[in-house]
């Protein structure tokens, strides 16, 4: 008797434990797929694009679910119709705004309720459709993303996918992200400030290379259209500049074989003319040279004057008398003495003509 009573006691408490378990899920399943218990209505929305968005997925009014998508079809070729179920108590009236909002950064979205400004507005039946002029459309993240992109190449990934959020959370009329949308800018502005002086000090240089630009603007298109001009002529002559460069390297050629086979004949030249330079630097052969050039000015002064008759001279020589001074040198195999004589017989040299035209 006492055993069937512990039984029975367990069977009870097993009972209860079931029954609860059964109604704690079967709640949960209804909060969690949006399962109505109530009296709703259905109606319709047409959107311009209803990207990602599926049946099963919220219907939101200011962030509350009161109801899921239904259906999501092609509507007119270019547009998509969404079939929603809403709670019976929920307004839905002519003025009523459809939004497709994105619910995380996965792409999950939710189409948001909005009760409309018009104070004429008439309540909608169940059934009834919302234009296109009434909806709007899920934003674009890439449009979105690419806008931003010089802002989100100087954050880290953590601080992007965080921008990225609270952007979308502002953009969707959700308010209070503003401020940590500023917080995430923050270190792109703190950093530019940082640098104030510096832009500064680029701004005002590029601004003066632009005035001097500017104040020679003509010099300059002078100056663009004459290098223009002289590349025209550089292109229509390419021909005849591409041989000459071919004639150059071939005349190079033949100027290098050139002072190669002449290398040594200058040699010696350069040589005897350095035995002749030492010579003639002597004094008293220096002296004699001096003269020289003293004199030539005035003889090829008289020589131009007697030029002047013609492109013929005429000379009669009647007499000379002059010396004849040779540079000191050593002649090998003739002795000192002999060859000093031989130079004085020459310091005076006289001789008069005999013929009649010199006697007159």
């Amino acid at each position: 008797m006492s055993r069937n009573s512990v039984t029975m006691a367990a069977g009870i408490k097993l009972g209860i434990f079931t029954v609860i378990s059964i109604l704690v899920t079967g709640l949960l399943a209804a909060i969690m797929g949006n399962v109505g218990f109530g009296a709703g209505k259905e109606y319709k929305a047409i959107f311009s694009t209803a990207s990602m968005l599926q049946k099963g997925d919220d219907v939101r009014v200011a962030g509350v679910s009161v109801g899921e998508v239904k259906d999501v079809e092609h509507y007119d070729r270019n547009n998509a119709i969404v079939t929603f179920r809403v709670k019976a108590d929920v307004p839905m009236t002519t003025a009523s705004r459809a939004e497709i909002r994105f619910l995380n950064l996965v792409g999950d979205r939710y189409l948001a309720l909005e009760e409309g400004a018009s104070a004429q507005a008439e309540p909608l039946d169940d059934g009834d459709t919302l234009p296109i002029e009434q909806t709007s459309p899920a934003l674009d993240l890439t449009t979105l993303f690419n806008g931003f992109k010089p802002l989100f190449q100087a954050l880290q990934p953590d601080q992007v996918n965080d921008l990225s959020l609270n952007l979308i959370q502002v953009l969707q009329g959700e308010g209070g992200t503003v401020r940590g949308l500023l917080e995430h800018t923050a270190s792109l502005t703190n950093a530019l400030a940082d640098r104030d002086q510096l832009i500064g000090e680029v701004i005002t240089n590029l601004s003066s290379t632009l005035s001097t630009v500017d104040s020679r603007r003509r010099q300059l298109s002078s100056l663009v259209v004459e290098l223009k001009g002289w590349m025209g002529d550089l292109a229509r002559d390419r021909g005849t500049i591409g041989s000459s460069l071919s004639n150059i390297s071939d005349l190079t050629v033949v100027l290098a074989d050139l002072l190669r086979e002449s290398r040594p004949v200058l040699k010696a030249d350069i040589a005897e003319l350095r035995q002749l330079a030492a010579l003639l630097n002597k004094k008293a052969n220096r002296d004699q040279i001096v003269e020289l050039l003293d004199r030539l000015p005035e003889s090829m002064t008289d020589q131009t004057r007697t030029g002047t008759y013609g492109s013929w001279y005429s000379y009669y020589i009647c007499g000379f008398s002059g010396t004849i001074t040779l540079p000191e040198m050593d002649i090998p195999g003739i002795p000192p003495a002999l060859l000093n004589q031989l130079l004085e017989g020459l310091t005076d040299i006289e001789f008069h003509s005999s013929a009649e035209r010199c006697n007159r």
